[in-house]
């Protein structure tokens, strides 16, 4: 059985926890992988190599930030129709919105090629008598995306792509349901000659999702998914201090056919 790991430091990591957590595709029903789930401890090792990248990885020039973004665009533009055939296996999706989401992704990266102007700052001069005021735009460390099952090329790339831009490092824990996309995205992020940390993912459950929410080290954290799990990111996270962005009540249409397993569903 396939057995998807971790990705950290620039390779992949075997989990270490003993638990599993079954990938199937929804086509056929059939188990395809067996995915690692991460402790908390796992998620400890993964955020102390982030904080270890971002700090060179903040003080890098724009320039050099936005060339490893060009890279990574032309990457994902070349392998997209790759990228659309692991959405269709793991997720389900026919294969054109596959590739529709694939494409949305990308755009997210495009924006990111401008980060030169859009961490220009500003000054204001003479605000008051002798004052002026300048705006300094600065990375906050290390940062987090919690992303959901049904774009799981799309909403990575709407959080990692700006956060790694702005001179972040990111800890991706995506969803276990169809987790192979985000190690390729990494890997392809690695191919553009992003250093060693800058982006990670860790896969879990709710373990590894309060690990992130807790430890101290994690500036922000980004999630998409139901409205309950975003109310408990929002005030978890809030409370141990961070920046918070939860985007819950989103709604797709599921049809339930007479053959339906409800049991895996």
């Amino acid at each position: 059985m396939r057995r998807i790991a971790h990705w950290s430091n620039g390779r992949a990591l075997a989990g270490t926890s003993g638990r599993h957590g079954p990938v199937f595709n929804p086509a056929t029903g059939e188990q395809t992988a067996e995915v690692d789930l991460a402790s908390a401890a796992e998620v400890d090792d993964v955020v102390e190599v982030a904080t270890e990248a971002a700090a060179e990885w903040g003080a890098t020039s724009l320039t050099r930030r936005a060339n490893v973004m060009f890279r990574f665009r032309e990457l994902l533009d070349r392998h997209r129709d790759e990228l659309a055939a692991v959405v269709t296996d793991e997720h389900g999706k026919v294969l054109a919105d596959a590739a529709g989401e694939v494409a949305r992704g990308i755009e997210n990266v495009e924006f990111a090629t401008g980060i030169p102007h859009l961490l220009k700052g500003s000054v204001s001069t003479e605000v008051s008598s002798g004052v002026d005021v300048q705006t300094v735009l600065e990375p906050l460390g290390v940062v987090a995306g919690i992303t959901p099952s049904n774009f799981p090329v799309m909403v990575p790339l709407w959080m990692a792509a700006n956060a790694i831009a702005t001179g972040n490092a990111f800890v991706l824990k995506p969803s276990e349901k169809d987790p192979s996309a985000s190690i390729r995205l990494t890997e392809l992020a690695q191919q553009a000659g992003l250093p060693d940390g800058v982006l990670n993912v860790v896969h879990g459950d709710a373990e590894a999702v309060d690990a992130l929410l807790r430890h101290p080290d994690v500036a922000a954290i980004s999630f998409v998914g139901s409205t309950p799990v975003a109310r408990h990111v929002y005030e978890t996270g809030t409370r141990h201090g961070k920046r918070v962005q939860a985007l819950g009540g989103a709604k797709n249409h599921m049809v339930v056919l007479p053959d339906a397993d409800l049991d895996a569903a």
